[in-house]
């Protein structure tokens, strides 16, 4: 029961520095507070907040208690292996999708991602293509590949709804890691067709390897983010001897 309650804890104080019941810079209730509000141990207590505190959302200071640093996020984060559906629904963005293009394809026809995946034939591959937009306004330009001998089939309203939510829960598959690069490159005639004409003319393109947990290779993402609305935050924390 105490592991469940300060995973309780955490969850509901993480909620509140996400819709901004909490700012950066405000302290957080005291550990006697939330002693009291959760009916909880103070050592329960104290893990919540450690767990707040290794997430870089919060720094416990002497004689203030826990103040918040976490200072937001309004862009899809780089560092992190999560869906886009999850970003919306975490953090409270109106982001929608669209989905431009859905249809099978020989892993011969697009070399690099072969070489990617580590293939050595010419399997079929599932492609889909779909943009992310806020206020009808494109910000993010996904490209997916799957191979079908591990995902035999993606429907249109999977794709935009949420792949990986599809690929967990209706087709058990395991999803744990991946490999990521960012680059920082001009538009194509591609790009101008789906961004616009946006000043300037550049994408932060991230690719992305994606493997199961047994290490199979299984995805093949090349994500396509406006460059002037790109941010990549990553929390680091030094730890002393």
């Amino acid at each position: 029961m105490a592991q469940q309650k300060f995973i309780t804890i955490y969850d509901e104080l993480k909620q509140g520095i996400f819709d901004g019941t909490y700012s950066y810079g405000d302290q957080l209730p005291s550990e006697h507070e939330l002693v009291e509000k959760y009916h909880a141990s103070r050592e329960t207590v104290r893990k919540a907040l450690e767990l707040l505190a290794n997430d870089g959302m919060i720094q416990k200071i002497r004689g203030k208690g826990s103040i918040v640093i976490d200072q937001g996020m309004t862009e899809f984060p780089f560092s992190n292996l999560i869906s886009f559906k999850e970003v919306k629904e975490e953090l409270g963005l109106k982001h929608t999708t669209n989905v431009l293009l859905n249809e099978v394809i020989e892993a011969d026809a697009v070399p690099h991602v072969k070489k990617h995946l580590n293939l050595t034939q010419n399997q079929p591959l599932i492609h889909i293509v779909r943009s992310r937009s806020v206020n009808g306004i494109v910000k993010i330009l996904d490209e997916d590949y799957f191979l079908t001998s591990i995902v035999p089939s993606i429907t249109d309203q999977v794709a935009k709804d949420s792949i990986y939510h599809y690929l967990e829960t209706e087709l058990g598959l395991e999803i744990s890691y991946s490999n990521k690069a960012i680059t920082f490159e001009p538009f194509t005639e591609c790009e101008y067709d789906v961004f616009g004409k946006v000043q300037p003319p550049y994408t932060a393109t991230v690719r992305s390897i994606v493997y199961l947990k047994d290490t199979t290779q299984f995805q093949y993402n090349v994500s396509k983010h406006l460059a002037t609305e790109f941010k990549f935050n990553e929390f680091s924390r030094r730890h002393t001897k």
